[in-house]
């Protein structure tokens, strides 16, 4: 009765009995005799092995560059003329609607225009429009897909981050990398399968939990490991001083044994995935301060990335740092930089942050297309939510800022199957809503996976009686994206 104890803690009731029809005693018997395998047949426990895509895939890998705070579309990639013509006048009630506002700018009597003060000029074949705020970018126009039509459902920069990088606003889902790391695994054995870089242009803006990394019903083997700037890349990875690694050696392989006679007495899968996140932190105390290490890249590379990419930690050196790791094959690697959230003093914080980030994601596209590696590389380049017409707040000549908007922004995604050099969606006159060919947030995350290989539809885990996938109940595959 001893299995039948530990087992009744890692299954429902209601999915025991749910596949009883069997009979109890033919369900006894297969716990005697398989115990592990009955968890799997109820999506409780995990396998080592990746589940693998279900057609071939365009990409094999994933650089996220996610700008926190909600990047205003405005002032970077979708141009309005009219906003500028009509800058200050009162935006049409039919235009702005019945949407809902934030608790910042609902107390607003009166929501006057706000013009880019900023110049746009047109660039690459498709002629897409490009602020010259963002002149790297815009050099790179043509291996670009340009999508002006993005929308999505939160309004508040948490749940909106966790929708983007979970499918859900609800926290405990698992994470975009932790999906593709459960769906393919890993091809590097020495590095983790789902990375994470974190970096902050201006103070002030919203935190960054781990969740957002984190694998929440999955097994935790495929949570993000994040990286950091300087001398210890990944806490508590080094050996204490005077323990050798013959001595770091014997000490896993008896905890291994440890942990295997756990593992027969209470059948936890998750000791599996321990086992293997201690055997992992082994190699990565000698992988990852190589992969870390800046000081063989050539001063030409520092030059192509900003001289910020000396500094650890800064989103310039980031950018570099996730070119090394997907030379070393390593799935998911994912950026985040904080401070886009400009509710005031837009003109100047924005000016700041393209200054900051403008030229590393243009050199990482570069780096990556000159070493082979773009073709079978996602790049993905937005935040969570764009920014309002209207100004949040008093409108001056030389000064304004902008609320959250849901409605319509833009973001952009280059290679690993994407057309490049094109711009899909658009947006009205005012920049307040889509004119054309609207692209959800499970849409684009159904297109992203779609060019890994996977139907978004059956990428899925049972958990708790549900099967559960990133884009929830909806999304479709945005197929005039694809090349």
């Amino acid at each position: 009765m001893s299995n039948f104890d530990d087992l009744k803690y890692q299954c429902s009731r209601r999915h025991f009995l749910s596949r009883s029809s069997m009979g109890f005693g033919t369900a006894a018997l297969a716990t005697m005799l398989n115990p592990a395998g009955i968890l799997n047949a109820f999506g409780q426990g995990p396998s080592a092995d990746p589940i693998g895509p279900h057609f071939a895939p365009k990409a094999k890998r994933v650089i996220y560059l996610f700008q926190s705070g909600g990047p205003s579309h405005l002032e970077l990639l979708d141009y309005k003329p009219t906003l500028q013509e009509l800058n200050g006048e009162e935006i049409p009630a039919s235009i702005r609607g019945s949407q809902r506002l934030t608790g910042m700018s609902a107390y607003q009597k009166s929501f006057p225009m706000a013009g880019s003060q900023f110049k746009f000029s047109q660039h690459g074949k498709a002629g897409g429009w490009f602020s010259d705020l963002i002149p790297h970018t815009a050099s790179i126009a043509d291996e670009l897909c340009v999508i002006r039509s993005m929308h999505t459902e939160a309004i508040n920069h948490d749940p909106a981050i966790t929708f983007f990088q979970t499918g859900s606003q609800q926290t405990g889902r698992p994470s975009f990398g932790s999906w593709m790391s459960y769906g393919l695994g890993s091809m590097n054995d020495n590095l983790p399968t789902f990375t994470v870089l974190l970096s902050r242009t201006r103070e002030g803006d919203q935190p960054l939990y781990s969740r957002l990394w984190g694998n929440g019903f999955l097994p935790s083997l495929h949570q993000g490991v994040q990286f950091r700037g300087g001398a210890d890349p990944v806490l508590y990875l080094k050996d204490p001083e005077g323990l050798s690694r013959v001595s770091r050696r014997r000490m896993l392989d008896a905890l291994r044994e440890l942990n295997q006679k756990e593992h027969e007495r209470v059948m936890d899968p998750e000791i599996d995935s321990r086992i293997a996140q201690y055997e992992m932190a082994y190699r990565m105390q000698t992988s990852v301060p190589e992969a870390m290490d800046l000081s063989d890249e050539p001063d030409e590379v520092f030059e192509l990335y900003g001289e910020k990419a000396r500094i650890p930690g800064t989103y310039a050196a980031n950018c570099l740092l996730a070119r090394r790791l997907a030379e070393r094959d390593v799935r998911f690697i994912q950026l985040y930089n904080q401070g886009w959230d400009q509710h005031g003093n837009l003109p100047n914080d924005i000016a700041t942050m393209a200054k900051d980030t403008d030229q590393p994601s243009a050199a990482l596209i570069k780096d990556l297309k000159r070493r082979g590696l773009l073709e079978d590389t996602l790049v993905v380049w937005g935040g969570e939510f764009g920014r309002t017409s209207y100004s949040q707040g008093r409108l001056s000549p030389t000064n304004y800022g902008r609320d959250h908007h849901p409605r319509c922004f833009s973001v952009w995604v280059a290679g690993g199957g994407i057309k490049a050099g094109s711009v899909y969606g658009k947006t009205d006159d005012f920049g307040y809503n889509i004119a054309s060919n609207p692209v959800h947030v499970h849409d684009f995350q159904a297109t992203l996976l779609h060019l890994l290989g996977f139907d978004h539809q059956k990428l899925t885990y049972l958990n708790q009686g549900r099967r559960f996938r990133l884009t929830d109940v909806s999304g479709h595959v945005v197929k005039d994206i694809l090349a």
